[in-house]
């Protein structure tokens, strides 16, 4: 099941909303579209620029840098991600089902985009497995976060954890179980494409394998 939603982003993350023009709302849809295609590294605002077919300047008028574009690209990611979450468990009765779903929530494909100004949240996805990290494993991540600007993920994260203290209430780490959750989902199926001999990854399924993994890790953790 696809949606069309729109989340608050952090205004300290951006310059001017890109959600109040449509020429940001495109600097946003063909970012993912680039950072899919060439990778952070190789992403740059001016090939941006090219892309959309208006100045560097205009672009730096929503964005003071590509880092603070991926950085709007993840929240509204984790955001998107929450809603999911809270809408798949819905009428979902005990525990282990939520866990169940949680888990493929966290390894499943997210479908292409349906409109014109719709992300494509399949090169969304693909982003966050391969460039997430880049936004907080840096020197300035601390005095990033002064402005709040990881609390879309840590909701997310806030939101599992509640899940698994009411599937095992004496666990004593949810929090760290939760977010170790999202990241190995992430690194297994990078590994599976990239480097899977650090894998135990048999098929072409990379998807069907990490949900399996994170599975059995995480019952065998919870007991």
């Amino acid at each position: 099941m696809d949606f069309l939603v729109n989340f608050k982003v952090n205004g300290k993350i951006f310059l001017k909303d890109p959600e109040s023009s449509a020429i940001g709302k495109e600097i946003v849809k063909k970012s993912i579209d680039l950072i899919y295609k060439l990778g952070f590294e190789q992403f740059t605002i001016k090939k941006l620029a090219i892309e959309i077919d208006t100045t560097e300047a205009t672009i730096y008028r929503y964005f003071e840098s590509k880092h603070r574009i991926l950085l709007y690209i993840l929240n509204w990611y984790w955001s998107y991600m929450e809603f999911l979450l809270m809408f798949k468990l819905q009428n979902v009765r005990t525990a282990k089902e939520k866990l169940k779903i949680i888990v493929e929530l966290l390894t499943s494909e997210l479908p292409d985009h349906s409109g014109l100004y719709d992300y494509n949240k399949s090169s969304l996805n693909q982003i966050v497995i391969a460039e997430s990290s880049k936004v907080y494993l840096i020197k300035e991540v601390a005095e990033i976060n002064k402005d709040e600007v990881f609390k879309p993920y840590k909701d997310l994260c806030t939101r599992i954890s509640e899940v698994i203290k009411e599937y095992n209430p004496g666990y004593k780490y949810p929090k760290s179980l939760s977010s170790t959750l999202i990241e190995a989902s992430h690194q297994q199926q990078f590994f599976s494409i990239n480097l899977p001999r650090l894998t135990d990854n048999s098929s072409k399924n990379k998807a069907e394998f990490t949900s399996h993994f994170i599975q059995d890790m995480l019952f065998r953790v919870l007991g």
